[in-house]
């Protein structure tokens, strides 16, 4: 095709040794392929020109029906250079000319239309002092019709949105938010389609700045997610594949509360321009979901039974848990544990843990509670139950039953997300009544260095079960900067209810045996008694009751008297101190002596 220019002149000028600049008008290489119903954007600039730096454009459109016709569309000196055809258009706005500086500008096309199809030309008015070079330049502009289609899970119709009928899903905290759409083209020439998915907040209207994108597929096929959701696509929760020709399919892994909102699906069709950059040509957006998160917090709620609870000692407690609310099963998305704390009467806070089942199942025993018949098992789907063989005193308070829900993050890492406590259980242990007094005394009232001080402990026993039994222990305060401390107590031996003799640490280190003497007469023997063995004694006696679980728990205990120890000296010893003494001294001044005399014999011996 053959294109004149009514506005164009070229002139040559020759000469040896002279330059010369010429005008020139640069407009993007051609032809440039749109979509009708999209918006363009044509640059112009003019280099090389004499006179003003802000010049002014004239642009016209050739069409293909009538190429030698110019139809003048817009200019920057004449606000009625627009003809009848693009009058109204460019008073609405939907074509204008845009100055980008003064020797540049842009003419923009908001939405072409099949008649916009020809051949753009762009005209500068002649300010050099002669015409030398180019005054217009030409481009091609070729309208296709939209072809592009996208839509939730069949092709929708035609248009700028495709309407469809968008369903609500509800998924659980954890689980995963798996969404498809179906983008296609059967425009003619070689494009490529780009498909992102995008959130928007529940009831908020949708546009790019309120359509937060969540993952989306780049015209060089290149996966991308967007900024808040870039962590998780690097950690595998977030994937986006094609399958096969049309659909594309987005996984959002360990649904958040945040991850709720109205999800759409976007195709947008690029093509290469002749220059080598890629236009966006066309762009759709479909409706996906309504996505609703249910958060495990708001579901996850816990019951206990069967009431306040009075038992007698040694009797089982049996104590249920139910776990309550519109749940995920446990697996791979969801898990959960469930345990028992207990808070002694009138403590505050939740108390102890007594037992739990973790995540997977296994049991465990919270601290002061191994070696107890204990069992947390689980007897129905959400049920669970905690059982003490034989109860104790001791476990008078309050229950209460902790739910936990965790969600599966990436590499499989769970991650707390809600946690439920039941009201308080109240728990009645009958104490068994028994009250114990303890005597404690020095056999013989005075002892000596070196020799074996026995204290004896006698224990009496008022109420109690049948096969009560007794346990003591031996404790010691030693004075510091003479006075007693009880930070410095310390044991220095004892029998369990077994019989079983125990050895703490004696102050002087010496030797140290513990007895029975009697039904109910402990006695402590300090052999070979030192110095280091002065201090203030106590025995504190325990009774203790073995259930049939064969666990012992303490019924009662009392503390006896203080009882001083203090190792005298023997008088022959406080006469032989002073003995050694005298006689150290006397030594010393005889050798004194001596050693003078002989000094002075010699020094005369050598004078003779």
């Amino acid at each position: 095709m053959q294109w004149g220019s009514r506005h164009s002149q070229l002139f040559f000028f020759l000469s040896t040794g002279v330059g010369c600049y010429a005008r020139e008008v640069l407009v993007p290489e051609g032809p440039l392929y749109r979509v009708a119903g999209t918006a363009i954007s044509i640059s112009c600039n003019v280099t090389g020109y004499e006179g003003p730096a802000q010049q002014d454009f004239e642009w016209f459109l050739y069409r293909p029906e009538a190429p030698e016709a110019a139809l003048g569309i817009v200019s920057t000196r004449d606000t009625r250079f627009s003809y009848a055809v693009f009058g109204p258009r460019v008073a609405a706005g939907e074509v204008q000319v845009q100055r980008l500086r003064g020797d540049a500008v842009m003419l923009k096309i908001t939405r072409l239309q099949a008649q916009d199809a020809g051949v753009y030309e762009c005209y500068t008015p002649s300010t050099d002092d002669r015409y030398l070079g180019s005054y217009s330049s030409k481009v091609e502009l070729r309208v296709l019709p939209d072809m592009l289609q996208v839509s939730a899970t069949s092709p929708g119709p035609r248009g700028r949105q495709a309407q469809t009928s968008p369903t609500r899903l509800t998924v659980h905290e954890g689980q995963e938010l798996a969404l498809g759409c179906l983008a296609r083209t059967s425009t003619q020439k070689h494009t490529h389609l780009a498909v992102s998915f995008g959130r928007a907040v529940p009831e908020a209207p949708v546009g790019r700045v309120t359509l937060q994108e969540v993952v989306g597929l780049r015209p060089d096929l290149a996966v991308e997610a967007g900024a808040s959701y870039a962590e998780r696509l690097a950690a595998g929760e977030l994937r986006l594949g094609k399958e096969g020709a049309e659909r594309y399919r987005m996984v959002l892994g360990g649904a958040q509360a945040e991850d709720a909102g109205t999800y759409h699906c976007t195709a947008a069709e690029w093509i290469q321009d002749p220059d080598g950059t890629w236009s966006q040509i066309a762009e759709k957006r479909a409706v996906l979901a309504h996505v609703d998160v249910q958060t495990l917090s708001s579901q996850l709620a816990v019951a206990v039974g069967p009431g306040e609870r009075r038992i007698g000692p040694g009797e089982p407690l049996e104590l249920l848990c139910n776990v309550s609310g519109t749940l995920p099963p446990p697996g791979h998305h969801a898990a959960y544990s469930v345990g028992w704390e207990m808070a002694p009467a009138g403590a505050p806070g939740p108390g102890r843990l007594v037992a739990q089942l973790d995540t997977e199942g296994v049991g465990s025993l919270g601290p002061g509670y191994e070696g107890r018949h204990i069992a947390m098992e689980k007897v129905a789907s959400r049920t669970y139950r905690l059982r003490l063989e034989a109860a104790q005193p001791g476990d008078t308070g309050t229950y209460r039953c902790l739910a936990k829900a965790y969600v599966r993050g990436s590499g499989a890492r769970l991650r707390e997300a809600a946690s439920a406590r039941s009201r308080p259980l109240p728990v009645h242990v009958r104490e068994e009544g028994v009250v114990l007094e303890a005597l404690a005394w020095l056999a013989g009232g005075t002892v000596y260095r070196g020799e074996t001080a026995s204290l004896l402990c006698n224990i009496s026993v008022r109420g109690g079960p049948p096969g009560l039994r007794l346990a003591t222990n031996w404790w010691v305060e030693r004075p510091e900067d003479g006075e007693l401390s009880s930070s410095s107590t310390q044991l220095v031996g004892g029998m369990d209810q077994d019989g079983v003799a125990k050895l703490g640490v004696r102050p002087g280190g010496g030797p140290v045996s513990v007895e029975l003497v009697g039904p109910r007469s402990h006695r402590l023997r300090l052999h070979s008694l030192g110095p280091k063995d002065e201090g203030v004694y106590h025995c504190a006696p325990s009774a203790w009751v073995q259930h049939t679980d064969y666990s012992w728990y303490q019924v009662g205990s009392a503390r006896s008297g203080p009882v001083t120890v203090y190792p005298y000296m023997h008088a022959l010893d406080t006469l032989f101190v002073p003995l050694l003494l005298g006689a150290g001294v006397a030594l010393v001044t005889g050798a004194t002596i001596l050693s003078t005399i002989t000094c002075c014999f010699m020094k005369r011996l050598r004078k003779r």
